[in-house]
């Protein structure tokens, strides 16, 4: 591990009690939580360090995600989502748009890359139209990006692209009135008439790299799920710790013992570790083996799906072992606290596409094609 890595990591883990105990508050997360991360260059993690960022292996890069989201899975969700957002802009925009962008170090950016907009090619540029919802931190967010799909005026086929503009060019509409990751506000958004150039545009299948090392090559949807990912093992990592913290002073109604007297607790206990701990691993494993196909210049489109897959197993799992971390805590869970934020954000973040079935669907296909292929 690199000194700037695990100065990244040793960071995010001394501002546990500060974000911790700002979750506890209403509203979004704190200004001095966004503030203390970005001071950090926790934001930069992904970044290309050709753009002032800390590009940190990827595996580093999770750990960052999962110590804040331990903390708090709102801080952490905001952190990955703007984190990615500016990293992908880092890597793939034009130089133009580069130059602008981290003119002044890596800036804060938010926004959702479904393909909710068109774009109207104008001399050079796209003029944009669409509406938006989930952008995760965009109270904070300096730029903000959104994706879009051409519509050629040479009869060509259109094309679907990541944008990204100023803030100011972008209607905050808010409506963010949620069950879990109420923090993160992520509020609707519209991009209404605005002209972006064609540098801060890149081609979401084939984004071309422009600056960085080669796991950037890896493309938008492995670099996405890898912050899912890390939200996912972080959130599920405070839910067990709490449960485990709270057992010896916790007696069910009618029990003889406390919870961490019960066997039965504490096979329960280690079970759920077991499975979280399981969760993590693979996932670790599959991410590393797709980086080094990308710097070895050999990506595997197989291994790709798997650390998909791996996300999407690792947010089901967590979402399953909290529920059983609130049912064994009984009425402390039900009160406002940590382990009841965990249960409703990890539920929050298992609704997301990238929780879904598409990468389980795609890894089954390969599964599938490897039985078939000729032995030997």
């Amino acid at each position: 591990m690199s000194d700037s890595a695990a100065a990244a990591i040793d960071v995010a883990r001394d501002l546990f009690p500060l974000i911790s105990e700002a979750a506890a508050q209403p509203g979004p997360v704190a200004g001095e939580v966004i503030d203390r991360m970005d001071r950090a260059g926790l934001f930069g993690v992904m970044v290309p360090r050709d753009c002032g960022g800390l590009e940190l292996p990827m595996l580093d890069s999770l750990d960052v995600f999962a110590e804040v989201s331990r903390a708090d899975g709102s801080a952490g969700w905001v952190l990955m989502a703007g984190a990615a957002t500016i990293a992908f802009f880092g890597a793939w925009a034009g130089d133009e748009t580069a130059d602008r962008l981290f003119a002044d170090g890596v800036p804060l950016a938010a926004g959702q890359f479904a393909p909710n907009g068109v774009a109207v090619p104008v001399d050079g540029s796209y003029r944009l139209t669409g509406e938006y919802q989930f952008g995760s931190g965009i109270n904070h967010a300096d730029w903000v990006g959104a994706g879009v799909m051409t519509q050629p005026d040479d009869g060509s086929d259109a094309a679907y692209l990541l944008a990204i503009m100023p803030k100011a060019e972008a209607e905050l509409k808010g409506n963010w009135d949620v069950l879990g990751l109420e923090a993160t506000a992520s509020w609707d958004y519209g991009i209404h008439d605005v002209l972006v150039p064609e540098s801060a545009t890149f081609d979401f299948f084939a984004p071309v790299r422009r600056r960085g090392g080669p796991t950037y090559d890896l493309g938008v949807m492995v670099l996405t799920a890898l912050g899912h990912a890390g939200f996912a093992i972080g959130v599920t990592r405070r839910a067990l710790d709490e449960l485990a913290a709270l057992a010896p002073s916790k007696t069910r109604m009618g029990a003889g013992t406390s919870l961490a007297e019960s066997e039965p607790f504490q096979l329960a206990l280690a079970r759920l570790e077991s499975r979280a701990a399981s969760a993590a691993a693979w996932t670790r494993e599959t991410f590393a083996e797709a980086e080094r196909g990308a710097l070895a210049g050999e990506i595997d489109p197989a291994a790709c799906t798997r650390a998909r897959q791996a996300t999407v197993h690792v947010t089901q799992e967590g979402a399953d072992i909290v529920r059983e971390a609130y049912l064994l805590a009984g009425t402390t869970a039900l009160r406002d606290g940590p382990l009841q934020r965990c249960f409703i954000d990890l539920h929050a973040g298992s609704q997301h596409f990238f929780a879904g079935d598409f990468a389980t669907l795609d890894m089954a296909m390969d599964v599938l094609a490897a039985a078939s292929a000729p032995v030997g």
